[in-house]
């Protein structure tokens, strides 16, 4: 069966307003893509996001309808509703049914993170190298491939560590794939956590895929318990990183090394000082693409 797509541009500051008002109006599905992108490929959505709102300052919104809506009622009820959407904007297409899954993994290739770390598609067999650590990803309800640079940014981190003996928390799980790196690179066992439940699903999916499920123990936040942690990642966004400055000081152990990611370069300095404020220290920045990661340690005792 075919659907009706409708494509539309706004400002991260609009989306919310409009994705809101087209789920009102009975979209299937709303996508979130960056307007800026030169080529599909390069299309994706902020992996670590599940549920927040993208830090692109000008978003491509896709929604998906039924084939029988009519087109000049949703024009009209985006315009009525004040969403500062002009309805001449406001594209329309017709697109086939398919097995959007297969789509997504026929463009999902391996990748490399750092020295040791590999990333598959479910549908791809590694090498059986025993000096290399893969984690096997299928799409799940919540998406964290490493395509993203804050995600390649905390994976190569986590690749340059020693983590035979090191527990590690990773704050924002969404799809796990932070944890199961971490796993699969050493760590004894590893915590995730995240406020979207759809994101745990999809992380335990993939713990199960890759023979983790007895190493990884998942939490919604007011669940997790009060223990401290050798090693903290955290790939989320800009502000909630920074309100959760102080919790991520009494989550870590005096002298824990942390990573955080969900960043743009222009909001390294308030996120740093945040951060100092509470006690982290040695902190150094990574950039790519305009993204960054900041690393460090907590104060020692």
């Amino acid at each position: 069966m075919p659907f009706l797509q409708l494509t539309l541009h706004c400002t991260n500051k609009q989306q919310a307003a409009i994705e809101a008002t087209l789920q009102d109006l009975g979209a299937l599905s709303v996508t979130l893509l960056d307007a800026q992108a030169e080529e599909p490929d390069e299309e994706a959505i902020f992996e670590p996001g599940v549920g927040e709102m993208p830090l692109w300052g000008t978003l491509r919104m896709q929604a998906l309808f039924m084939p029988n809506v009519d087109q000049s009622k949703l024009r009209a009820a985006l315009a009525d509703r004040k969403s500062g959407v002009s309805p001449e904007s406001v594209e329309f297409a017709k697109i086939a049914d398919q097995d959007w899954t297969r789509v997504w993994m026929d463009r999902f290739q391996p990748m490399q993170f750092g020295q040791r770390l590999w990333i598959y598609p479910w549908n791809v067999n590694p090498p059986e190298d025993p000096d290399l650590a893969v984690i096997r990803l299928d799409p799940g309800l919540a998406f964290g491939t490493g395509t993203h640079p804050t995600t390649a940014l905390c994976l190569e981190w986590l690749d340059g560590l020693d983590l035979h003996e090191t527990p590690v928390l990773d704050y924002g799980c969404g799809s796990g794939i932070l944890a199961l790196a971490a796993l699969q690179l050493g760590a004894p066992w590893a915590i995730g956590v995240d406020n979207d439940p759809q994101a745990l699903t999809a992380a335990a999916n993939n713990a199960t895929r890759n023979g983790l499920s007895d190493q990884l123990t998942l939490y919604a936040p007011k669940q997790l318990p009060d223990t401290r942690y050798p090693l903290l990642v955290a790939n989320i966004l800009a502000g909630p990183l920074l309100q959760l400055a102080p919790h991520f000081a009494e989550l870590t152990e005096p002298g824990a090394a942390f990573a955080i990611s969900g960043l743009l370069l222009e909001q390294a300095d308030i996120i740093k000082a945040g951060f100092i404020e509470v006690g982290f220290e040695h902190l150094q920045c990574y950039e790519r693409d305009g993204w960054l990661r900041i690393s460090g340690y907590r104060q020692s005792a």
